[in-house]
Protein backbone atom coordinates (compact mmCIF):
# COMPACT_ATOMS: atom_id res chain seq x y z
CA UNK A 1 0.00 0.00 0.00
CA UNK A 2 1.76 3.18 -1.13
CA UNK A 3 1.36 6.29 0.96
CA UNK A 4 0.09 9.30 -0.98
CA UNK A 5 2.81 11.41 0.66
CA UNK A 6 5.46 9.28 -1.08
CA UNK A 7 4.05 9.77 -4.60
CA UNK A 8 5.23 12.84 -6.51
CA UNK A 9 2.65 14.40 -8.82
CA UNK A 10 2.87 16.82 -11.74
CA UNK A 11 -0.34 18.58 -12.74
CA UNK A 12 -0.58 19.93 -16.30
CA UNK A 13 -3.48 22.25 -17.05
CA UNK A 14 -3.63 25.63 -18.76
CA UNK A 15 -6.26 26.94 -16.33
CA UNK A 16 -4.92 28.15 -12.98
CA UNK A 17 -8.29 27.52 -11.31
CA UNK A 18 -8.30 23.88 -12.43
CA UNK A 19 -4.69 23.38 -11.28
CA UNK A 20 -5.68 24.78 -7.90
CA UNK A 21 -8.74 22.53 -7.69
CA UNK A 22 -6.66 19.44 -8.55
CA UNK A 23 -3.94 20.46 -6.07
CA UNK A 24 -6.49 20.96 -3.28
CA UNK A 25 -8.09 17.59 -4.05
CA UNK A 26 -4.70 15.85 -4.00
CA UNK A 27 -3.81 17.51 -0.69
CA UNK A 28 -7.09 16.27 0.81
CA UNK A 29 -6.11 12.75 -0.26
CA UNK A 30 -2.70 13.14 1.41
CA UNK A 31 -0.33 14.08 -1.42
CA UNK A 32 2.39 16.58 -0.50
CA UNK A 33 4.87 16.53 -3.43
CA UNK A 34 2.79 18.35 -6.05
CA UNK A 35 4.14 20.45 -8.91
CA UNK A 36 2.23 22.33 -11.59
CA UNK A 37 2.71 23.16 -15.27
CA UNK A 38 0.72 25.53 -17.46
CA UNK A 39 0.88 23.34 -20.54
CA UNK A 40 2.23 20.09 -21.91
CA UNK A 41 5.61 21.54 -22.91
CA UNK A 42 6.26 22.91 -19.42
CA UNK A 43 5.17 19.60 -17.89
CA UNK A 44 7.44 17.59 -20.16
CA UNK A 45 10.44 19.78 -19.32
CA UNK A 46 9.56 19.43 -15.63
CA UNK A 47 9.37 15.63 -15.57
CA UNK A 48 12.55 15.30 -17.63
CA UNK A 49 14.37 17.57 -15.16
CA UNK A 50 12.83 15.98 -12.06
CA UNK A 51 10.76 12.85 -12.69
CA UNK A 52 7.36 12.41 -11.09
CA UNK A 53 5.51 9.22 -10.22
CA UNK A 54 2.23 10.53 -11.61
CA UNK A 55 1.18 13.08 -14.22
CA UNK A 56 -2.39 14.34 -14.15
CA UNK A 57 -2.93 16.19 -17.41
CA UNK A 58 -5.73 18.08 -19.05
CA UNK A 59 -6.40 17.04 -22.63
CA UNK A 60 -7.00 20.46 -24.16
CA UNK A 61 -3.94 22.72 -23.66
CA UNK A 62 -1.94 25.07 -25.88
CA UNK A 63 1.55 24.21 -27.20
CA UNK A 64 1.36 20.49 -26.43
CA UNK A 65 -2.00 18.90 -25.64
CA UNK A 66 -2.56 15.96 -23.31
CA UNK A 67 -2.20 13.32 -26.04
CA UNK A 68 1.03 14.91 -27.29
CA UNK A 69 2.34 15.06 -23.72
CA UNK A 70 1.43 11.42 -23.11
CA UNK A 71 3.16 10.34 -26.33
CA UNK A 72 6.27 12.37 -25.49
CA UNK A 73 6.48 10.90 -21.99
CA UNK A 74 6.05 7.34 -23.27
CA UNK A 75 8.79 7.55 -25.95
CA UNK A 76 11.43 9.04 -23.63
CA UNK A 77 12.99 6.10 -21.70
CA UNK A 78 13.62 7.98 -18.40
CA UNK A 79 9.95 9.08 -18.24
CA UNK A 80 8.23 6.19 -20.01
CA UNK A 81 7.05 4.47 -16.81
CA UNK A 82 5.44 7.56 -15.22
CA UNK A 83 1.78 6.88 -14.41
CA UNK A 84 -0.45 9.13 -16.52
CA UNK A 85 -4.04 10.12 -15.80
CA UNK A 86 -5.84 12.18 -18.44
CA UNK A 87 -8.29 14.79 -17.19
CA UNK A 88 -10.91 15.84 -19.68
CA UNK A 89 -14.28 17.46 -19.99
CA UNK A 90 -14.89 15.33 -23.08
CA UNK A 91 -16.28 11.82 -23.12
CA UNK A 92 -15.27 11.39 -26.74
CA UNK A 93 -14.73 7.66 -27.34
CA UNK A 94 -12.14 8.39 -30.05
CA UNK A 95 -10.07 10.51 -27.65
CA UNK A 96 -10.17 7.80 -24.97
CA UNK A 97 -9.20 5.19 -27.55
CA UNK A 98 -6.19 7.25 -28.69
CA UNK A 99 -5.14 7.84 -25.08
CA UNK A 100 -5.26 4.08 -24.42
CA UNK A 101 -3.20 3.39 -27.55
CA UNK A 102 -0.48 5.69 -26.20
CA UNK A 103 -0.50 4.14 -22.74
CA UNK A 104 -2.73 6.26 -20.53
CA UNK A 105 -3.17 4.58 -17.15
CA UNK A 106 -6.57 6.06 -16.35
CA UNK A 107 -8.75 9.09 -17.00
CA UNK A 108 -10.95 11.43 -14.99
CA UNK A 109 -13.93 13.23 -16.49
CA UNK A 110 -14.58 16.82 -15.37
CA UNK A 111 -16.25 17.78 -13.16
CA UNK A 112 -14.76 15.36 -10.66
CA UNK A 113 -14.96 14.73 -6.94
CA UNK A 114 -12.12 14.12 -4.51
CA UNK A 115 -13.41 10.58 -3.98
CA UNK A 116 -13.57 9.97 -7.74
CA UNK A 117 -10.02 11.26 -8.24
CA UNK A 118 -8.76 9.08 -5.39
CA UNK A 119 -10.51 6.05 -6.89
CA UNK A 120 -8.83 6.65 -10.28
CA UNK A 121 -5.40 7.07 -8.65
CA UNK A 122 -5.87 3.92 -6.55
CA UNK A 123 -6.79 2.00 -9.72
CA UNK A 124 -3.23 2.81 -10.90
CA UNK A 125 -1.19 2.59 -7.68
CA UNK A 126 -3.31 0.35 -5.44
CA UNK A 127 -4.96 1.35 -2.19
CA UNK A 128 -3.41 4.49 -0.73
CA UNK A 129 -2.55 4.49 2.94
Amino acid sequence: MPAAKNISVMIADDQASMRSLIRNSLEQIGFVDIREARDGEECLRGVITRPANLVISDFNMPNLDGIGLLRSIRVHPPTSKIAFIMLTGRTDIELLKRAKEYGVNNYVVKPFTVAGLKERIEAVFGKLS
